[in-house]
């Protein structure tokens, strides 16, 4: 548990500098190469979805077992092993570098719309050229709802359960996904698979998420609403997981998020989420990060309140 503290720790104050040595780098080389690999042996719809099953039997087994045998081997160096475990730990989660991401998007709004585009894009899989500012901040706020849930909670989910191997296999999860299961003519069929796994591991995590922004948001923001439209709107989005902690967030901010959006210039159908009981505004970004890092805060609590009971 100590370990899990520091990393949380870490990742606060430092995050991912862009120099450092990252597990996800490895990830993205490896499935990209395992991209090729596949459409190279593979010519048919059918043939390129076995490649796609492949790939995630494949990196989930690696991904959990090398660093399971890796931490196994180092118990017999107590401080190695935990340091090991903590770096490890500490790349699973992503909630600073997602705060950075999300703060420049604020900024930006301040420089103009042009710059506030162009940061947003780095972060959306949306078309951002003619967005205006409404559209751009309620972007921003999905992304950062969102990735509580895929980049914050559902590795910590795993951790605490499975140790770092479950955290890094999730990962692994996370970045194929975002990688190969895009619903496009290229991946419909070769991210099929990816696609499944990822909302399979997701189905838990993104349901615990919306509860604990929902709890942790007690006092400062809109609880009963939060449960209310997180409840209500669960199902208006195309991902079986994301409504829950969008639908969290828009509740307690008392704002609308989702409708559609220009995808490699085709328009895509989406419904809304929340009301929209006020306008939305550039402090809804700030906000929705500090609800993200109370959500981080409760689930830590939580677990640590759990150890102590069980072990009494």
């Amino acid at each position: 548990m100590i370990d899990i503290i520091i990393a949380v720790l870490l990742d606060f104050l430092i995050g991912d500098p862009y120099s450092f040595p990252h597990p996800v780098k490895l990830m993205g080389n490896m499935i990209s190469l395992e991209d090729k690999l596949i459409r190279k042996t593979f010519k048919t719809r059918r043939g390129l979805k076995i490649g796609g099953f492949i790939i995630v039997i494949l990196n989930l087994f690696i991904y959990f077992s090398i660093p399971f045998m890796l931490l196994k081997w180092l118990k017999q160096y107590n401080v190695a092993y935990h340091i090991v475990n903590t770096y490890l730990i500490y790349t699973c989660i992503a909630a600073r570098c997602l705060h950075v991401e999300a703060m420049k998007v604020y900024d930006a709004l301040s420089n103009g719309i042009e710059d506030a585009r162009e940061k947003l894009s780095y972060i959306v899989g949306r078309d951002t050229k003619k967005l205006n500012e409404s559209e751009i901040v309620s972007a921003d706020i999905e992304t950062v709802a969102e990735n509580t849930s895929d980049g914050v909670i559902a590795p910590l989910f795993y951790i605490l359960l499975l140790g770092a191997p479950g955290g890094m296999m999730y990962k692994m999860v996370n970045t194929m996904d975002s990688m190969l299961g895009y619903k496009n003519e290229k991946y419909i069929d070769l991210g099929f698979f990816p696609a499944i796994v990822d909302d399979i591991f997701n189905y838990i995590p993104a349901r615990i998420t919306g509860f604990l922004m929902c709890i942790s948001s007690l006092f400062k923001y809109d609880l009963q609403n939060g449960f209310k439209i997180m409840i209500r709107d669960r199902k208006s989005h195309k991902s079986p997981n994301s409504a829950y902690p969008e639908g969290a967030v828009a509740g307690l901010l008392n704002i609308q998020l989702g409708g559609s959006s220009y995808y490699f210039g085709k328009l895509v159908e989406k419904p809304t989420i929340g009301d929209e009981n006020r306008h939305i505004e550039r402090e809804d970004i700030k906000r929705t990060i500090d609800i993200m890092y109370r959500t981080e805060s409760l689930i830590i609590v939580t677990w640590f309140i759990v150890i102590l009971t069980v072990r009494r």
